[in-house]
């Protein structure tokens, strides 16, 4: 008994370090594709640097879901196929610890991490993505206080046009500044000035903006020529648009927790296209998190690798494995919201065929007598890889007798 718990507690340290690890990793590496493409539409919607972080913020419990999946099964698989390569899994079983008890921690891990999966999928994912869907909406909007560019006419408003040559401090002081400004009478302002500051009021509709030593030319349908004058500073009032307020959770299936997912499938009056689409995504989300149960089956058969041999195919496996599973979701997903397929058949179908060939992988690692997955898999990698070296050397011979 005190060998067994001696041994979960190091299975547990092995696996915690990749786990966590590969978690982060991913994380950073999908947050670093979105930073850039982030930068990038901030930079073009004229916004603050700032918005970029906060986007980035709510995307994180999105890619958290899709990075525990992967972090489950590397952390697994890479602390079995060290005590493999090391023979202390040997020992392991040589003092009576069975495949199954030594999978006792990893379906602890499995079960504490597809609790945190569900409470990020069920509750936090779809606020976080209504949280960042209104950010680009304000950003969009100009709600954010976009930024002025430099040598560009920016609109303000639908009847003013503003043109500065030079901002310094972070925008608040322009330099060689120009100002068209039409009224609903036909009455327009034009104006040039050598400097100007914007102010705020106390009303939060309007801000002033102060010019400094410039040129005020003011025209009206009445008037017989244009009024001209000079000054040395004019108050300019600038009347901000108003901004639509952005619509209600839940204009998206993504933006809805679980239970209202279910909710609203069901409910009297909602259309046949859009419960199908609800139904997916609860379906969808169910699987991603039922497939954590199965991981730790695969990472183990495909952990252990022939004995003398130190491939490390099965971590190519499992990658693969797992992404595959991943875009098979997604694909059956799609196909339920178009109603081809019954959503729960499209999703669950592919869950139960994943699940049973990592049961058929775990039993032949544990219970079939010299059974070994991965060297079968060698065997098959080692004649494909040998079919094709003979193919390319078929081909040269060709090309080379036929140059002769």
């Amino acid at each position: 008994m005190k060998i067994a718990s001696l041994t979960d507690r190091y299975i547990a340290r092995l696996i915690f370090v990749p786990l966590m690890g590969t978690l982060l990793l991913a994380a950073m590496l999908l947050i670093l594709d979105r930073m850039l493409r982030l930068f990038e539409f901030v930079a073009q919607e004229g916004g603050p640097v700032s918005v970029v972080w906060r986007m980035l913020a709510n995307l994180i419990p999105e890619y958290l879901s899709l990075g525990i999946p992967i972090g489950l099964m590397l952390g697994i698989l890479l602390a079995f196929r060290k005590l493999a390569l090391s023979n202390e899994l040997d020992i392991f079983r040589a003092v009576g610890l069975s495949y199954g008890r030594l999978l006792r921690v990893p379906y602890m891990y499995a079960l504490a991490l597809a609790v945190v999966n569900l409470g990020i999928v069920s509750y936090v994912q779809p606020w976080a993505r209504y949280g960042y869907e209104r950010l680009r909406y304000e950003l969009r909007s100009g709600a954010l206080g976009a930024s002025i560019k430099v040598g560009e006419f920016t609109k303000l408003g639908k009847r003013m046009t503003l043109r500065i040559e030079k901002s310094a401090a972070g925008g608040r002081d322009l330099t060689g500044i120009f100002v068209r400004a039409e009224g609903s009478d036909g009455k327009s302002l034009a104006v040039t000035a050598e400097q100007g500051t914007f102010l705020a009021t106390d009303d939060p509709n309007t801000i002033i903006f102060r010019l400094r030593n410039g040129t005020l030319v003011h025209n009206a349908p009445s008037f017989r020529a244009p009024r001209v004058l000079a000054f040395q500073r004019h108050d300019l009032p600038i009347d901000l648009p108003k901004m639509e307020s952005f619509r209600q959770r839940g204009g998206r299936d993504r933006e809805l927790t679980i239970p209202e997912l279910a909710r609203d499938a069901k409910a009297a009056g909602t259309p046949k296209r859009t419960s199908n689409e609800l139904r997916a995504e609860f379906h969808y989300r169910l699987v991603e998190v039922a497939a954590m149960f199965v991981l730790p089956l695969l990472a183990v058969a495909l952990a252990v690798p022939p004995k003398r041999s130190s491939s490390a195919l099965g971590v190519f496996l499992s990658i693969v494995l797992i992404v595959t599973q991943h875009k098979i979701n997604e694909y059956a997903q799609d196909l339920g919201d178009r109603g081809g397929v019954d959503p729960a058949v499209a999703l669950w179908v592919p869950f139960l065929l994943f699940a049973a060939l990592s049961w058929w992988l775990y039993r032949t690692l544990a219970h079939v007598p010299g059974g070994q997955p991965i060297g079968a898999l060698e065997r098959w990698a080692s004649k494909a890889m040998a079919g094709v070296r003979r193919g390319i050397a078929r081909l040269f011979r060709r090309g080379g007798g036929a140059s002769a």
